[in-house]
């Protein structure tokens, strides 16, 4: 996925590489960090002539810095109740904003058109100036915030569109990618936390999550998976096996456990970062735990990694927002 945090180009010679993911990112020994990629910025729109919906962008936290764009669809009046969909953005943990032109556009014209439902896209803390755990902090406490309107008594910081017109007997959450791994991870969390308000996570919708494991390595020198997990998580214990990149390794908690009734699992069949399996692991171990809850696993054997937010006027792509749109509001 790409990149929308600003970037500080190298200016001497000198300076040497400490870390990187080819080609996507590199750290420099004065500190500097350099993106290679690089989306532009896009402000929110109320009312957007051509979707009908509104956008525009909150803060949940100054500190640590947390903040959200969040949608709201045409009303058919202004006190109706929609579902709300927290949502992650993908991009290795270390690139990517739902500030950037690709998530907006995939959320204002593909994703929510499909349905009518709110949507708050998470700007979480990106690695390597903030490594994991961070960005699963963050996202913890933009659900809880999210969570606490449905009783705005003490909300710091209320939002009026989630308190006027938020269902919070409809809240699901999702992602792609590492997006899809932060999903899982919060699933896994509300199953061991409550939320503010009693509020329960219905479901949970995972797009080519960023699943992996020792198995999965061929050449651990070479593999994009092993050196993103530890450019952005240089202390996990167990590396790339640690749970919240390998869930269904030894050690991890169980699955049963997670914390919401149902689960939609969506994996590609020609995904370059080698993702399709662990996906597919990943579902059947969920449907084998003894988790209480409705699971399903959907592949587009011929589509590659997150096509459905880079190429999201394709007729697959279409075909897969549909089918998210339709698991919010089933």
């Amino acid at each position: 996925m790409a990149s929308t945090t600003p970037t500080t180009t190298p200016s001497s010679n000198k300076k040497e590489i400490v870390a990187e993911v080819p080609p996507y990112i590199r750290v420099f020994s004065d500190g500097t960090v350099e993106r290679s990629i690089q989306i532009p910025f896009v402000p929110p729109l109320l009312d957007d002539p051509k979707t009908g919906i509104s956008s525009k962008d909150i803060i949940i936290s100054p500190n640590p810095p947390i903040s959200a764009r969040i949608y709201l669809p045409k009303l058919t009046n202004e006190k109706e109740k929609l579902p709300i969909l927290v949502y992650f953005h993908g991009g290795s943990f270390f690139l990517g904003s739902p500030f950037s032109q690709w998530f907006h556009d995939y959320i204002n014209s593909y994703l929510a058109p499909q349905g009518k439902f709110m949507v708050v896209s998470v700007d979480y803390r990106l690695a390597p100036e903030n490594p994991l755990p961070a960005c699963y902090h963050d996202s913890w406490d933009a659900l809880k915030w999210v969570a606490s309107h449905a009783d705005n008594k003490t909300i710091i910081q209320a939002e009026p569109w989630l308190i006027e017109n938020g269902d919070f007997d409809k809240v699901f959450i999702g992602g792609d990618s590492a997006g899809a791994n932060i999903a899982h991870n919060m699933a896994m969390r509300a199953g061991a936390e409550a939320l503010p308000g009693n509020v329960r996570v219905v479901g949970a919708f995972l797009c080519h999550p960023f699943f992996y494991g020792s198995e999965d390595v061929i050449d651990p020198e070479l593999d994009s998976a092993v050196l993103g997990w530890k450019f952005v998580y240089p202390s996990a214990a167990s590396g790339i096996d640690n749970p919240m990149i390998n869930p269904m390794g030894e050690g991890a908690p169980s699955l049963a456990s997670l914390g919401c009734s149902k689960m939609i699992v969506c994996v590609a069949g020609k995904d370059q970062f080698k993702l399709r399996d662990p996906g597919v692991r990943y579902y059947e171990a969920v449907k084998n735990s003894g988790w209480d809850g409705r699971i399903e696993l959907f592949e587009e054997a011929e589509e590659d990694h997150c096509y459905h937010v880079l190429q999201p006027h394709t007729q697959c792509a279409v075909k897969l927002n549909k089918l998210l749109a339709s698991f919010i509001q089933q």
